[in-house]
């Protein structure tokens, strides 16, 4: 575990934090080379994703903080703390799509095409991100059976972990390739940023069952895959409403 990466005098360079601006930097500048197939000026992606980025923070943040709120309450100077993570993917996906939606109409850009241009890279940050949980050490996993070949033993602890943030990671890659390949393939409107929030849905759900960090809360499952479930159904709905939207339009012709 190295919370820190780089310290010079008083100046702490933190891993979680730099790989999120990794994460950014890299989806950002691959979004921006990528417009042109989307109709989309090139400007207009740096503002949008910068845009993105303050919204999911502050959305992730706030379901963190309502996930743990007996904690803040009683250290309430621990709110504004991102050094040890602290961020719930989903508040930053619902509250980036919000704030995307409205810069979006704003400058009247497609909503869907705008969707579609990121959803890769979009997971690819992701991908960054929990990088930056397993260099930090939060999101851990569950304590690993004796013998399991894939653990991680984090400082000041005895027990093997699950390394679930790697889990993640690679699921979160093999994710950005599936999608960058079906980019070239796109039928219709929201085909490619709906078909992430189904294979996104689908990586957390199974991911959870080796997380240690959140609860079961019914059923046996998580907070994070009663939402995983609800976006894989919503999810499913509009990618098959919108796919019969579009074969409709074929035959119109």
């Amino acid at each position: 575990m190295h919370p820190i990466i780089v310290k010079i005098g008083s100046i702490y360079i933190y891993s979680y934090g730099l790989m999120v601006a990794v994460g950014f930097a890299v989806a950002t500048l691959l979004a921006y080379r990528h417009a042109d197939d989307f109709g989309i000026s090139r400007d207009k992606v740096i503002d949008l994703g910068i845009v993105m980025l303050i919204g999911g923070i502050v959305g992730a943040r706030i379901v963190y903080i309502a996930l743990n709120f007996q904690y803040y309450m009683e250290n309430p100077l621990e709110i504004i703390n991102l050094t040890r993570g602290g961020l719930v993917w989903y508040g930053a996906l619902i509250s980036g799509m919000i704030i995307a939606a409205w810069f979006l109409k704003k400058n009247k850009i497609s909503f869907w095409a705008a969707a579609d241009l990121f959803a890769p890279y979009i997971a690819l940050a992701q991908a960054f991100g929990r990088i930056g949980c397993f260099l930090n050490g939060c999101c851990y996993g569950s304590v690993a059976p004796a013998g399991f070949m894939l653990n991680v033993i984090f400082p000041g602890e005895s027990v093997c972990r699950y390394p679930t943030q790697i889990f993640s990671a690679i699921g979160l890659l093999l994710i950005f390739v599936i999608l960058r390949i079906w980019q070239k393939r796109r039928h219709f409107g929201g085909e490619i940023f709906l078909g992430y929030g189904l294979l996104y849905s689908i990586k957390r759900f199974g991911v959870e069952f080796f997380r240690g960090d959140y609860p079961k809360i019914l059923y046996g499952l998580t907070i994070s895959q009663l939402i995983s479930v609800a976006i894989f159904v919503v999810c499913s709905s509009l990618f098959i409403y919108r796919r019969l939207k579009w074969k409709n339009s074929l035959k119109s012709l």
